[in-house]
């Protein structure tokens, strides 16, 4: 665990300020929730890292909790002091999201670890009504704090199938941008108005006051923004879940005998603006029933796939140019360059932060004149881990410019390329 003294002088807001690594992160996408609960280690946490999402979340209906685990008597030698901040929470809440329900659940502070198992407990008591639309923030389990730590580790325990995002308080403090090794793969951001926060943080007057205040005006510069970052629990689904699909069907999503996926195909071959490429990548080939098609207007095609099933199914079309590889495109894609990138059904798989290091690999190892093209189906299944706009949203942050769009109300469909030329101006009539 990090070790750090809130009194000393930590690292200035305006270094965080000017670092690229918290510019154009993948978005936090509240649309795909119905519900936010917010868990807090101690009274204030839930506002200084998470009161632009109770905010935003509020403002589009959504139910909002507040779950505080300590009684952040700790700070402070104030008598009362758990009294004077349950208020200060209760009333700082109000002003983020006011129908939103408190708990306060008076754990000792800074006796997390010796309460764990309890903690634990209660906090699954809490959550055993959330659906899987509901969203989770709590304290992120690398903030230097032992607090954050522990109730970071509990809560991605416990969160299940719920999606889990972190949220880093002291690490503006004690990290450096520059010299601190941090999962900035994992960061995403949410964008909005802060002046109701700003405001609200000023409800802390235990915190923020008196000749030796916990949070100093220079800590607090970290919280006057207008966007709140995350870690994403990272949490995609892989070899496991997939090989049980194919345990019960050797084509578990139909490509074969469908007429949506036969004309889905026709639509992405026919989307393609070029006539031939020299090599693509095709990632998530599944049975090979897109690498076919491609086959026909690509020189030499590098398909990939979890599963080993799905490979052998590729392997046993023996297509010309065609080389099927068993692999995990998380942990690395093959070595390029490549003229033609195919991402068909796999985006979503791998949540914001998964989609942002593929796109960010796939240009690295993307010829100059690349294309990548992804179509992924909009209708809503639960086990995905994020929605088809939220991938082609993070895949035109990363750099990517859009050359074809396709919308219906079953599929997205785009296709970006390094320079953006359309058909025309390659061509040279436009």
């Amino acid at each position: 665990m990090v070790s750090f003294d809130a009194a000393t002088p930590g690292t200035p807001e305006r270094v965080w300020a000017a670092t690229p690594h918290l510019r154009d992160r993948p978005r936090v996408l509240l649309d795909r929730y119905d519900a936010l609960v917010v868990i807090a280690a101690h009274p204030d946490d839930e506002v200084l890292g998470a009161g632009l999402l109770m905010t935003e979340a509020a403002a589009r209906g959504m139910p909002v909790s507040v779950i505080v685990v300590t009684d952040g008597a700790a700070s402070s030698p104030e008598q009362d002091l758990a009294h004077t901040r349950r208020l200060e929470t209760t009333e700082a809440v109000a002003m983020l999201a006011p129908r939103a329900n408190v708990e306060f659940l008076g754990f000792p502070d800074g006796a997390t670890r010796e309460h764990r198992a309890e903690i634990a407990g209660e906090l699954r008591h809490v959550l055993r009504d959330a659906g899987p639309r509901t969203i989770l923030a709590a304290p992120w389990r690398g903030d230097g704090h032992r607090d954050h730590r522990v109730i970071g580790e509990i809560m991605a325990e416990v969160a299940g199938e719920n999606t889990l995002l972190e949220y880093p308080i002291w690490m503006w403090h004690w990290a450096h941008p520059d010299r601190t090794r941090l999962p900035w793969d994992r960061l995403e951001e949410l964008p909005g108005d802060g002046s109701v926060k700003r405001r609200a943080l000023g409800v802390f007057r235990s915190q923020t006051s008196g000749p030796e205040p916990l949070l100093r005006p220079e800590m607090l510069q970290h919280f006057d923004r207008d966007v709140e970052v995350f870690f994403s629990s990272d949490r995609w689904l892989g070899a496991e879940y997939f090989g049980a699909l194919y345990d019960r069907r050797s084509d578990p999503w139909r490509y074969e005998t469908r007429w949506y996926e036969q004309r889905k195909r026709a639509l992405t071959v026919a989307s393609l603006p070029r006539p031939r490429y020299r090599r693509a990548l095709e990632i998530g080939c599944s049975t090979g029933a897109l690498t076919q098609e491609l086959a026909a207007r690509c020189d030499e095609i590098v398909a990939v796939d979890l599963d080993p099933r799905a490979v052998e199914r590729v392997r046993a079309r023996r297509l010309e140019g065609v080389s099927a590889v068993c692999a995990d495109a998380l942990e690395g894609l093959p070595e390029g360059p490549f003229d033609l990138i195919v991402l068909s059904e796999v985006g979503y798989y791998w949540g914001g932060s998964g989609t942002a290091r593929i796109a960010r690999e796939a240009r690295a190892i993307a010829s100059d004149d690349a294309h990548l093209l992804a179509c992924h189906w909009r209708r809503p299944v639960e086990q995905r881990e994020g929605a088809a706009e939220a991938v082609h949203d993070v895949l035109r942050r990363s750099g990517w410019r859009t050359i074809v769009e396709h919308r219906e109300p079953d599929v997205v469909l785009d296709v970006f390329g390094i320079s953006g030329a359309s058909v025309a101006q390659e061509e040279g009539i436009a």
